[in-house]
């Protein structure tokens, strides 16, 4: 037990890698698992699985995160640092300077999830009240800290603990996994349960390994780069699977297979809106089960689609995948720019 919480969630990992953890399943990615996916590497080949960072564009996904803002910064005599020729400040200078810097929403486009992303109301103190909390019984409002009313809205945020940071330190690098369920499903908007995902694993022969990176193909992204920035509504919503966060019978696949992270080339991993749910329930479901109880970092709109077609015409499912996010202390998100190396 620890002074964090007296009460666990059932089914979680909480405690498992100690009690202070911060890693959850991460600590699953040992340096094995960084040779096994080195061994993958035959041809040399990279593909980047990020999307540019201005798509999709527009914000009809979620409202609350825009398009990068980049401009340029500014010189002491209040002119862009563009272009500037610094023979204007110092006589017979030869150089010509553009810097710049970037206002970025941090899960915008190709992303990481933090543990401090998505918590839950839990009775962590065994006595009738749920409070607040995140992974291993980190407290929301003295671990994951911020802005609680609109009028403090621009005030800075911290995760003190389960920041994004710790997935930096970490590397990310190891066995990915693809698993392809836009091979089978196309297009479709598909709430994919656990007999659809065993179905499609053992007509691929995919196996999936304690400490694999498994990255779910649905083709969503490559859909987004033929919207060129502008996604139509009407369609956006209704293309390519995702993960049916309510099947619990998945759930427990997820937690039995001992998957360090989940990827995935859509908006969520997990069909959102999630499917209706019985009484009181998470509307992120699977977030609430990777992210919350098993520790279980989530990453989403990645750009899978020509990593995938390759892997399946050359017979394969395993690469060596190579993921950090920004170093950022206190962030809950991150954009990454993944590399997978075949």
């Amino acid at each position: 037990m620890t002074m964090r919480w007296r009460r666990r969630p059932e089914g979680s990992t909480w405690g498992d890698f100690g009690p202070d953890d911060e890693l959850g399943r991460l600590n699953l990615l040992t340096p094995e698992k960084v040779r096994q996916g080195a061994a993958e590497v035959r041809e040399g080949l990279t593909f980047c699985l990020s999307l540019p960072l201005d798509y999709p564009g527009g914000n009809v996904l979620n409202p609350r995160r825009h398009p990068p803002q980049v401009r340029p910064t500014v010189r002491a005599s209040g002119r862009p640092n563009m272009n500037f020729l610094v023979c204007e400040e110092v006589p017979d200078a030869t150089d010509v300077i553009s810097d710049d810097l970037a206002v970025l929403h941090l899960q915008y486009s190709t992303q990481w999830d933090s543990l401090a992303h998505v918590g839950s109301l839990f009775d962590v103190e065994g006595d009738g009240t749920p409070r607040p909390v995140y992974y291993n019984g980190f407290r929301a409002g003295s671990d994951i800290t911020g802005p609680t009313t609109p009028e403090e809205a621009g005030a800075p945020s911290r995760a003190q603990a389960l920041g994004i940071e710790r997935l930096a330190e970490r590397g990310m690098q190891g066995r990915g996994v693809m698993i392809d369920l836009h091979a089978h499903l196309g297009d479709a908007r598909v709430a994919v349960g656990y007999d659809q995902l065993r179905q499609i694993l053992d007509a691929d022969g995919v196996v999936v390994e304690p400490g694999d990176m498994v990255c779910l193909h649905t083709g969503f992204a490559e859909r987004l780069l033929g919207m060129n920035r502008n996604p139509d509504p009407a369609v956006i919503h209704d293309l390519c699977a995702g993960l049916d966060g309510r099947d619990r019978r998945l759930l427990n696949w997820i937690t039995d297979s001992g998957l360090a992270a989940l990827i995935a080339d859509n908006y969520a991993v997990e069909v959102h809106p999630a499917l209706p749910g019985d009484g009181c329930c998470a509307t992120l479901p699977l977030h609430e089960h990777c992210l919350f109880r098993l520790g279980v970092n989530l990453g989403e709109l990645w750009h899978l689609t020509p990593l995938a077609t390759w892997l399946r015409a050359h017979g394969r499912s395993r690469f060596l995948l190579t993921a950090p996010p920004l170093r950022l202390p206190g962030a809950v998100g991150s954009p990454t720019t993944p590399i997978a190396t075949v």
